[in-house]
């Protein structure tokens, strides 16, 4: 007989420990328990009571064999009856009969105390040491195994209980800090989203924007070509904010910084003794932005192993692990940056053209800060004023300052700009930023102030330019173009006066009245 008994009771186990993978859905999990204990082992009324951190009350979390009513009003305070004794003592009870035990409350309603003789049998569940909760059964009178018995298998039933709650608070836990991550970035992001485009009102930077906008809602790979320093990474991290993917993980490569046996590793994961020091199995970041984006920065400077490896992901969506023979599948979309001419790559055979086509469904080019001049001032100042914010300062700069930084050709694009005015802010006293302050390197490229031949600085050169720029986008509505540069109607008159764009506001508005039908 005893046999028996415990070959049930491992069964019963056994089917119990299946239920794992329901563990991230706690009160599933907890009821496929208990009605495994009911329909096994003819346990009646089986509950799991758990302490709900927000009030500290003891809670019917999973019951079997109770109405809702019943499951709602099994609500204990700590110190109240025995679902609470239990609770306390971190202790088994048993009640042989609780028509007899003042104790048992009965708060549920769900017994008939005064016509069946029930036992009552409760044991702790116990996580890390702490008491979090109580499982309790019923039991009829004239059952054959004892209540020793009956403790012993509920203990470990109540361990297996404390495991899944365990499971269910870390990934609940986990889900929170990658929710606050999630937040984090959304709002690094968009304050970077909006300084990027606040700060860039050229014709290509609006451009670039109306761009973004079109294929982040798409599924289609991105390329992002152009110089370093021009900000490829904020774009793709911008484009990944505005998909759908955006509560998905945004996963970036550099393919220069390591070399190849290390990078396919990086990239695709590899399985225990790989290679050495691979003491155990580990998923690469194409597992890593499952659901996502996988942006693939420097993309130009992957080997042809690789390019090869990387071509059948994209083509088929699988891979496998380096060193395992087991074929993945993820969803992932494919951001890629290069400051190379691929094409010219694809020519000199360095690169596979079947790759560049994969990768060049949507071309985005990212311009160069020498393309957009007239946005250099607006870009010093904000950088001024942040880095002035960062080391307590307060500067400003000189018109012939501002002259000097629109002169030079800035290889290292923004990231150079910034680089320096960071500098600028530490040695200079203040509080006004002059020629004098700006670094040789810049200030000795092109000495002149004046744009040959206009009579005019390179300022007003630059705004002459974004005012035509602005013109041209608002079919030469002045009100419209105002609206677009952040002025009045009167401001933008005077500066049309003042550059003696009168001619060509005529011009062009007759030009448009004779093209419309």
């Amino acid at each position: 007989m005893e046999n028996g008994i415990e070959a049930l009771e491992l069964k019963v186990l056994y089917e119990i420990s299946r239920m794992v993978g329901q563990a991230l859905h706690l009160e599933q999990a907890l009821y496929g328990i208990l009605e495994v204990l009911s329909r096994s082992m003819a346990m009646e009324r089986a509950t799991v009571v758990l302490r709900d951190p927000a009030s500290g009350l003891l809670k019917i979390r999973a019951a079997h064999g109770l109405r809702d009513e019943e499951i709602n009003r099994g609500i204990y305070h700590p110190d109240e009856g025995i679902t609470g004794l239990i609770f306390r003592t971190a202790k088994p009870f048993v009640v042989p009969d609780i028509s007899r035990e003042p104790l048992f409350l009965n708060k549920t309603g769900s017994r008939s105390i005064q016509k069946d003789q029930i036992a009552f049998i409760g044991v702790p569940v116990i996580l890390h040491g702490r008491t979090v909760g109580v499982l309790s059964v019923d039991r009829l009178f004239g059952r054959e195994v004892t209540f020793q018995e009956d403790i012993r298998f509920l203990s470990i039933v109540a361990a297996i209980i404390a495991q899944f709650f365990d499971l269910n608070m870390q990934v609940a836990e986990r889900e929170k800090d990658l929710r606050r991550e999630n937040l984090a970035l959304r709002v690094e992001v968009s304050e970077k989203y909006n300084d990027f485009f606040m700060i860039g009102q050229s014709p290509p930077m609006v451009e670039l924007q109306g761009l973004i906008h079109k294929v982040a809602a798409s599924k289609a790979s991105v390329l992002l070509l152009g110089e370093s320093g021009t900000g490829k990474t904020l774009v793709a991290r911008i484009v990944h904010e505005l998909s759908p993917r955006a509560r998905h993980p945004f996963v970036k490569v550099n393919c220069a910084a390591l070399p190849d046996n290390l990078l396919e590793s990086e990239l695709f994961g590899h399985e225990k003794g790989a290679f050495t020091g691979a003491a155990a199995s580990k998923p690469g970041r194409v597992e890593a932005a499952d659901g996502g984006t996988l942006f693939l920065d420097e993309i130009g400077e992957l080997s042809p192993a690789l390019q090869a490896k990387l071509l059948r992901f994209l083509h088929e969506k699988e891979f496998e692990r380096l060193g395992g023979t087991r074929t993945k599948r993820v969803d992932v979309r494919i951001v890629a940056a290069t400051n190379k001419d691929l094409e010219a790559a694809v020519e000199a055979g360095t690169f596979r053209g079947d790759l560049f086509y994969r990768l060049n469904v949507f071309p985005v080019r990212v311009p160069s800060l020498r393309e957009r001049r007239s946005d250099i001032p607006l870009l010093a100042d904000f950088f001024l004023r942040r880095a002035c914010a960062e080391y307590g300062k307060n500067l400003h700069f000189s018109p012939e300052a501002l002259e000097v930084l629109c002169r030079y050709s800035w290889p290292g694009n923004v990231r150079e700009l910034e680089n320096v005015i960071e500098r600028l802010v530490i040695l200079t006293d203040g509080p006004l930023v002059t020629p004098a302050q700006i670094p040789s390197f810049v200030a000795e490229e092109g000495s002149a102030s004046v744009v040959p031949g206009s009579g005019m600085s390179r300022l007003e050169a630059l705004e002459r330019e974004e005012i035509l720029g602005a013109l041209e986008r608002n079919a030469w509505v002045q009100s419209r173009a105002a609206r677009d540069l952040g002025l009045t109607l009167r401001q933008l008159s005077y500066r049309v006066r003042k550059y003696g764009l009168d001619p060509v506001v005529k011009e062009n508005k007759a030009n448009l009245r004779r093209s419309t039908p």
